[in-house]
């Protein structure tokens, strides 16, 4: 039998093995507490205990330790049948994503396991030529790399409308709580992504729900098939009805060819935009305990208010530090397709790839702002690669919806705070000293009045 095919990245690091009882640590400290949160839909009582408990801080207290006893380099943990390594350097981050798809690819075992519960012919669960047209068919859709996207001016008439019902319903009670927000939050994006005709279908995204529960199981939970084909022949539906204006349009207009399967790709959307309503309420919660931030988000829509769809740079920075202080993508994942090699020591190939955002997110050793809001990081783009800030990932496998989600959702909260004043109902849970390593959107909520004159 011949060698295995090797590569080398530009790394100055040394790949070192996890001792037994430092693996069953990461185990214990890292991995299994992201998985009991729910990698594809959060639970909601964990996620209440991961903040009373600061289980991200210890996470990250964990990684720091093992970084001071092994080094920076890759950390190897010896599971049998699945090697797993732990990055735990901020340019290795970087070389292991702008390696992607080789030979670090996205589409990794358990990814796909996941994925294949409600969309098993995803972008994300792809390898190879089908990853490639799939990749070429959302890019199109979602115009990645564009900053505002064509449609915006058009969305933002659908986003005014749903965001007003939002903020009339929580004048009338007088508080804005999760529920109350998502709600609405959802009627707008099923408008956007399917059309004006799936406003009320929550059958659809409950059932996408009930999926994406049985996918946080991944390989231990037997696959609906019935359900997923009925969710994907509605969601076919939506595309062939092809609604302009909305992005299943898009899409329809971009199908070029058979594998793409477009109704494979919209669940992802619609996937995204639950951490993205997750990120735009912790935002409100940031500008409620932060007022000369809020100041200046207000001044920011007073210089914009002739504007339709504004860019509004530093509302979305606000956003982007809502990702970054609560990471909704806690877990970037690869997998190697070949040996590859570090200055010292190598992966071998089917070496499953850990990057735990919160690490890198909230690294006081390494990050002097890691616990405080600092809109400034965000100042040249929604990545910082060099600081291994990306929350939505980097290099050639960048979501295709980097640019498109913060755009919806700040045209959102501009709209939303436009219309109402909210001052946050638990302001000892955001101490602006150390903000907290977990924060729970669920039990989060806002005194709602009318908004103040400026």
């Amino acid at each position: 039998m011949g060698s295995q095919p090797a590569t080398s990245i530009a790394s100055p690091h040394k790949v070192c093995r996890a001792s037994l009882a430092d693996t069953l640590a990461v185990l214990k400290d890292v991995v299994l507490p992201t998985l009991a949160k729910g990698p594809l839909i959060r639970r909601r009582k964990f996620v209440g205990f991961a903040e009373r408990n600061h289980l991200d801080d210890k996470a990250v207290k964990r990684l720091q330790a093992l970084r001071a006893k092994y080094g920076p380099g890759p950390l190897v943990l010896p599971i049998p049948f699945r090697p797993q390594a732990v990055l735990l350097a901020r340019d290795d981050v970087t070389a292991v994503l702008e390696g992607s798809p080789e030979p670090f690819k996205a589409a990794t075992l358990e990814k796909r396991a996941a994925l294949g519960h409600f969309e098993p012919a995803a972008v994300l669960a792809s390898h190879g030529p089908e990853r490639t047209t799939r990749r070429r068919l959302n890019e199109q859709t979602l115009e990645t790399g564009c900053e505002m996207h064509s449609l915006a001016e058009q969305l933002a008439g659908v986003i005014a409308e749903e965001m007003d019902l939002v903020a009339g319903q929580a004048k009338s009670q007088g508080v804005l709580d999760w529920d109350g927000f998502f709600t609405g939050w959802f009627r707008m994006v099923r408008r956007i992504v399917l059309g004006d005709a799936a406003r009320d279908d929550s059958e659809l995204t409950d059932m996408l729900q009930d999926l994406r529960y049985r996918g946080n199981y991944a390989f231990l939970r037997r696959k609906d098939h019935a359900s997923r084909d009925v969710l994907l022949q509605r969601l076919q539906d939506y595309v062939e009805r092809a609604q302009p204006g909305s992005l299943a349009g898009r899409m329809a207009a971009a199908w070029t060819h058979p594998s793409q399967k477009p109704n494979h790709q919209l669940p992802q959307y619609l996937f995204a935009f639950d951490p993205g309503a997750m990120a735009g309420f912790r935002t409100l919660a940031l500008l409620s305990a932060h007022p000369d931030a809020g100041h200046k988000v207000r001044e920011e829509f007073a210089a914009t208010r002739n504007e339709i769809a504004p860019r509004l740079a530093f509302l979305k920075s606000c956003y982007l530090e809502a990702l970054r202080l609560w990471p909704t993508t806690p877990v970037i994942l690869r997998e190697t397709t070949q040996r590859v090699q570090w200055a010292e020591g190598h992966l071998d190939g089917a070496t499953h790839i850990i990057i735990f955002a919160p690490f890198f997110h909230r690294d006081d050793e390494t990050l002097p702002q890691a616990h405080s809001f600092d809109p400034g990081l965000w100042a040249g783009g929604i990545s910082r690669p060099d600081l291994a800030l990306v929350p939505f990932s980097h290099g050639p496998v960048v979501c295709p919806a980097a640019h498109f989600v913060p755009m919806v959702a700040t045209l959102a909260l501009r709209r939303l705070l436009g219309q109402t004043s909210l001052r946050l109902a638990q302001p000892e849970r955001l101490s602006p000293r150390r903000l907290p390593g977990t924060l729970d959107n669920y039990t989060l909520s806002f005194f709602a009045s009318e908004p103040q004159q400026s």
